[in-house]
């Protein structure tokens, strides 16, 4: 018999009933260290006070008025958003899948509007995740992603992964836009170069093509500046965000700049539930965090000590992992044993840890874990380890 909730999830026998800080706490009252905030959303850890107050003097006033009427809170982040970035204009959603979709749409109306409807062809690259919409897994390419679900949205081309050459030849004057993470996440960790992205804009630049970053994962403070696309120096024309954005509550954005929004006018586009008061009264006080050049001084300090740390880990067990990958706090473990052995060892050491692609083991915490939670998480991943070299 079919459970009440669709099993679509391979889930841990896990569930938790409060959290705080960088801390889990089971419905039997075991407490678990954890490296993955809801993968990478809890940017400021479990129940932030801040974050409780902001939510908790919203709901006291106004939820829901749906988006026929001006809403403040919503005016405030986008007003945040625009101050710390490229764009000019924000769209506010409720999950990276939603952004993604209106990105989509926003690159291929621009350039309807530009009277080129043909031209529609987004570029995308191997190891991509950009949700799990039908445009979304369409623009993956990836077949565990999209056997079983008939016709695909037409018009996504998949390129190699970090290869300049390859987008090279594949991009011309028929483009309409190139969409990609600066760092992916579900792929593995995997970190484009500063030259890559520097390379994809100029070629981008000389047909005209858009540039589309997801950084749902690697966004908002996560890579240890406010965008991962700040270390190179470039910017997008359109970026989506979500996870982090809301600390918890579920929201996203899309970000543009007035050239590349030029086609989304009254009525091309929409959502009941985007950029509701709650969901935005959270998301402007993480802004209000993040945006703090202290803040991000910090999540860089705290990088450097964790990898630092996973570094020694792996050269102390080198039949285990295989190298450290990442930026910021947005790191993972290379891992010669399989990183499903290695997510389960973590469980036994109460420890959550998040697998991904290419034999990769995520570590997102909290970007204000403090440095006590991170030695005990080595600690753990230590134990851990050590567990699997016995076994």
């Amino acid at each position: 018999m079919i459970p009440s909730v669709l099993p679509t999830y391979n889930r841990a026998p896990l569930a938790f009933a409060k959290g705080e800080g960088s801390w889990l706490t089971t419905v039997e009252g075991a407490r678990y260290l954890d490296l993955g905030a809801g993968i990478a959303v809890n940017a400021l850890g479990h129940a932030h006070p801040d974050l409780v107050a902001a939510l908790t003097a919203q709901a006291g006033q106004l939820w829901h008025v749906s988006n026929l009427y001006q809403i403040p809170q919503q005016q405030k982040l986008a007003d945040l958003l625009v101050d710390n970035s490229f764009a000019d204009t924000v769209f506010l959603t409720n999950s990276g899948t939603e952004a993604a979709e209106l990105a989509i749409k926003m690159a291929r109306k621009y350039w309807y509007d530009k009277g080129q409807p043909e031209r529609i062809e987004i570029l995308t690259f191997e190891g991509a995740f950009h949700g799990r919409s039908t445009g979304a897994i369409a623009a993956s390419g990836a077949e565990k992603m999209v056997k079983g679900y008939g016709p695909l949205m037409p018009g996504f081309k998949t390129l190699p992964f970090g290869d300049l050459d390859a987008l090279r030849a594949a991009i011309s004057d028929k483009t309409a836009a190139v969409m990609l993470e600066p760092i992916q996440g579900e792929g593995g960790i995997r970190v484009l170069s500063d030259a890559y992205l520097k390379g994809l804009r100029d070629l981008c630049d000389e047909v005209g093509a858009l540039v589309v970053f997801d950084e749902v994962q690697c966004g908002v403070g996560r890579s240890g500046k406010l965008f991962a696309h700040e270390w190179a120096g470039v910017t997008p024309d359109i970026m989506m965000v979500a996870k982090g954005i809301g600390g918890g509550f579920p929201l996203g954005a899309v970000l543009a700049t007035e050239n590349a929004a030029s086609g989304m006018g009254a009525g091309t586009h929409g959502s009941t539930y985007g950029g509701n008061p709650l969901g935005c009264a959270v998301g402007a006080r993480v802004m209000e965090i993040v945006t703090d050049p202290a803040f991000l001084a910090e999540v860089n300090r705290k990088a450097s000590l964790f990898r630092q740390g996973l570094e020694g880990l792996v050269a102390s067990y080198p039949e285990v992992f295989e190298g450290v990958r990442g930026t910021g706090l947005m790191l993972g473990l290379k891992c010669k044993a399989p990183n499903a052995d290695i997510v389960a060892a973590n469980y036994g050491e109460h420890l959550l840890t998040v697998p991904a692609a290419d034999n990769v083991i995520r570590l997102l915490p909290a970007l204000n874990i403090p440095d006590a939670d991170i030695t005990e998480a080595l600690a753990r991943l230590d134990r851990a380890a050590s567990s699997l070299t016995l076994s």
